[in-house]
């Protein structure tokens, strides 16, 4: 058709990096590749004859229109394209081109398809330019474009644009020979210059050579595969400045219309304040992770070296390559203010060292210092003063040394220095920053508490050990009728000390009463919570009073230990049925007996305690089946007595439960382990005890241990004199005799008279005061014992007489002839008793003429 050349050769695809039109060589017509912007903008053409029908109709015309060239020829345009209202005015625009006018517009159109009557409608921009044919006639040649193809192409350029030129991030588009074709704004205010300056630069141009290269072969990796990269980090510098920067590149190919590479999209971001701040969050992170971490593994012991190694387990290498840990040495010794703390001259010792530097020596001196040695700092020295302000201290590094930089940073607990931490990093770490000083201080101060707290702990746990000792029995035990052993053994160190105790207390008529208890809980409070209990029972058993009565008596007293009121307090607050405070709730097992030695019988009373064991001549261990009742400071529930026969030679087991429970094995367990350890009575004691031990060594070292041993060796019948008297006052004179009788019996003829006077005396009150048959005994031992029972419930009381009193001197004269005297309640009466020494004891007996006359 009139206006379109053809193809006069065909020519291959232009080399890389080469326009159209560039071509060496011989001049030549080059066809437009498939995908030019031909293609997107669709135009095609036709020709209109002298007659104003069309003569000539393209290939992109038949596209367009969707009409094939054969029904086109000789078609007229106006009646074929545009509507009905608007052909009159087509026929005129049609006559001035033919009048030799051209003419530019906006026609719309439609077509409707003869095959299926389907009706297209659409705009086409007309650009109608005025020929002659051969001949001479007017005729007309027609481009024509789709507006709505145009206007997109248009959007899209406008867009492209925008999004290039406004973009925040810096744009590339790069050829396939590696070279900026396009920058944006953005771009061009980061490295300078104008955008024009930055086309035919490659990345050499922008990087150092180690990292262009790198990026270079990504671009043609990019270029070869089309595989996009995301994300890809680029380092370097920007001009002008010396700051490394970071940018996140991504990069994706870009292709033609025909899908024809045609270069690289290089889209940047600067990501170095990001990065900057990745690495504080992570750091923070990290050191988050160590003080978690120092929260977990510091302070698990109450040791104060294994406190130190485990701060230094935690510095090093998490945070250090070095570490090094000095208290002081006064601290260590117990000392409450060792001289010299507040200046920092006090001598310290190195209680750990850590390094992870192949075991490198520590240099943070003027010498190397080996972990156990005491030293001080010189007053002079960065670590004194850190000492002296309690505040850290960074230490210089020596030239050629191997330490970068040191943190001397105190120890401060409860606003007291107890030591000195150096943190060190080695040549090739990072140097400490205020965040590493921060967390440094936070590390140490830490490690100070926990080892604050253990010295402090070192010191209660030595008072609570001493004044448990000081109220255990001293020595050992002795009893009539019983031969005693025992044991105590505190916990190891790394436990408080416990509230267990025992106790012998020896009762009239030759009776002994054993005592174990254990207070619930651990230190000082059980230390000093044992000690007024066992003060309570020893106070109550001199009362004589029976055993279930004793622990009723302890319960009460029980709860008034964590009362502040006491025991009348805790009373009125039961009644007013006010909610007691647990955490101060004193609670206590206890198991108290009472042994005869003249019957061999021994009552037990238990409050919540383990049950005793005994071992009979020729019989296995048992425990004795005595009921356990609720605990001392519960209160509410009775107690029950259990009287037990024990025969010659039996050995009867009282212990705590630290003896047979552990966290390594149930408690039925370690009593029957306990049980099975006791097999021959006969054995020594002491032995017993030590083969007891030794057995149930595995299980101990958690808790206290007591163990009280008795073998029953009863009174033999020959050192009993027992006689029941009537109720008459003969029987005043036969008591006399009696005594005078027996004690002759006995060779104890030194102790007639005054035997004889008190007894006088004590049947006599019998008569006056009392009630029933009068029974008089006499028990030989350790010393000579007299009761003398009635079934009158009114207790003697003595008193001072007065001059011309006639009577009232009785009790007075046998508190002074006798070494002891009292009364106790029976379950049928009142028993008076005194007690008198054996001649060959050493003690000088008293005189009854002098003790007469002394009451006158």
């Amino acid at each position: 058709m009139p206006g379109e050349v053809s193809d006069v050769s065909d020519v291959s695809d232009v080399m890389p990096g080469e326009a159209p039109g560039e071509v060496p060589g011989d001049v030549v017509w080059q066809s437009s590749p498939p995908g030019s912007i031909y293609d997107y903008i669709k135009v095609a053409s036709f020709s209109i004859g002298p007659d104003g029908l069309v003569n000539q109709w393209s290939l992109r015309a038949e596209q367009l229109f969707g009409i094939p060239t054969d029904r086109a020829v000789g078609m007229d345009p106006i009646e074929a394209f545009v509507t009905e209202d608007r052909r009159d005015l087509g026929r005129r625009k049609m006559a001035e081109v033919l009048d030799g006018r051209e003419w530019t517009g906006v026609v719309p159109f439609r077509v409707t398809d003869e095959g299926t009557g389907r009706v297209t409608e659409g705009l086409a921009e007309i650009y109608v330019m005025p020929t002659r044919t051969e001949e001479g006639e007017r005729a007309a040649v027609c481009i024509v474009v789709d507006v709505r193809t145009l206007r997109s192409i248009e959007t899209d350029l406008a867009a492209s644009q925008a999004i290039f030129g406004q973009s925040p991030f810096g744009f590339l588009l790069i050829d396939p020979d590696l070279r900026i074709r396009r920058a944006n704004q953005r771009f061009a205010s980061i490295f300078g210059g104008t955008v024009d300056d930055h086309r035919g630069r490659t990345v050499k141009d922008y990087l150092s050579p180690g990292e262009s290269e790198r990026v270079s072969a990504i671009l043609h990796r990019v270029l070869e595969t089309g595989d996009s990269v995301t994300e890809m980090l680029v380092t370097g510098t920007v001009p002008g400045s010396t700051e490394r920067r970071h940018w996140s590149v991504n990069l994706y190919r870009v292709h033609g219309g025909s899908g024809r590479p045609i270069g690289i999209a290089w889209l940047a971001t600067d990501i170095t304040a990001r990065r900057a701040a990745a690495r504080e969050a992570a750091q923070a992170r990290r050191n988050l992770a160590l003080l978690n971490d120092a929260g977990a593994r510091i302070g698990n012991s109450l040791d104060l070296e294994t406190t130190a190694r485990e701060l230094l387990d935690v510095a090093v290498p998490g945070f250090c390559d070095l570490a090094s840990v000095d208290l002081y040495q006064g601290l260590l010794a117990g000392d409450e203010t060792p001289p010299g703390l507040a200046d920092g001259s006090a001598e310290l010792r190195r209680v750990a060292f850590a390094s992870a530097v192949s075991d490198a020596p520590f240099i943070g001196g003027p010498k190397p210092v080996s972990v156990g040695a005491v030293h001080h700092f010189a007053f002079t020295s960065a670590c004194a003063d850190a000492l002296r302000t309690a505040k850290p201290q960074s230490i210089a590094a020596e030239d050629g040394g191997l330490i970068q930089s040191t943190l001397a940073v105190p120890m401060v607990a409860h606003d007291t220095v107890v030591g000195l931490v150096q943190f060190s990093r080695t040549k090739g770490s990072e140097p400490f920053g205020e965040r590493d000083r921060a967390l440094a201080v936070e590390l140490a101060a830490r490690a100070a508490v926990c080892m604050d707290n253990a010295r402090l702990y070192r010191r209660e746990h030595e008072r609570a050990l001493i004044l448990q000792r000081s109220l255990l029995p001293p020595g050992d035990p002795e009893a009539s009728g019983l031969d005693i052993a025992c044991r105590y053994l505190p916990g190891n160190t790394a436990t408080e000390v416990g509230g267990d105790w025992f106790d012998v207390i020896e009762l009239p008529g030759h009776r002994t009463a054993l005592v174990i208890g254990d207070v619930m809980g651990r230190g000082l409070r059980a230390a000093v919570a044992m000690g007024e209990l066992r003060t309570a029972v020893r106070t109550l058993a001199l009362l004589d009073l029976e055993p279930a009565e004793v622990l009723s008596a302890l319960d009460e007293i029980a709860r008034g230990l964590g009362t502040p009121g006491g025991t009348q307090q805790s009373t009125r607050g039961a009644r007013q049925s006010r909610d007691a405070d647990l955490s101060e709730v004193y609670l206590a097992t206890c198991v108290y007996a009472v042994y005869d030695s003249v019957t061999r019988r021994c009552t037990f009373a238990n409050a919540g305690h383990l049950p005793p064991v005994l071992v009979e001549p020729g019989e296995h261990a048992l425990m004795l089946d005595v009921p356990p009742g609720m605990p001392l400071g519960v209160g509410g529930e009775p107690f029950e007595e259990v009287e037990v026969e024990l025969p010659e030679g039996a050995l009867l087991a009282l212990y705590t439960d630290g003896l047979v429970e552990s966290r390594d094995h149930p408690l039925d367990e370690g009593l029957q382990a306990f049980v099975g350890a006791l097999t021959d009575p006969s054995d020594p004691l002491e032995d017993v005890c030590d083969h007891v031990l030794s057995t149930l060594d595995t299980h101990h070292g958690e808790d206290d241990i007591a163990l009280l041993m008795a073998r029953v060796q009863g009174l033999p019948a020959e050192s009993v004199g027992d006689w029941t008297l009537p109720r008459e006052p003969r029987s005043v004179g036969r008591a006399r005799e009696l005594a005078r009788s027996q004690l002759a019996g006995w060779e104890l003829e030194p102790l007639v008279d005054t035997a004889e006077l008190l007894v006088s005396e004590l049947v006599t009150n019998a008569l006056r005061y009392g009630e029933g048959e009068i029974r008089l005994r006499l028990l030989l031992d350790r010393t000579l014992v007299c009761e003398v029972w009635d079934a009158g419930l009114v207790q003697p009381r003595r008193r001072r007489a007065r001059d011309t009193d006639e009577g009232g001197r009785g009790l007075q004269l046998v508190g002074l002839l006798s070494a002891a005297w009292g009364s106790r309640r029976t379950p049928r009466g009142k028993t008076v008793w005194f007690e008198l020494p054996l001649p060959h004891g050493g003690k000088p007996l008293a005189d009854p003429a002098e003790a007469l006359l002394s009451l006158f």
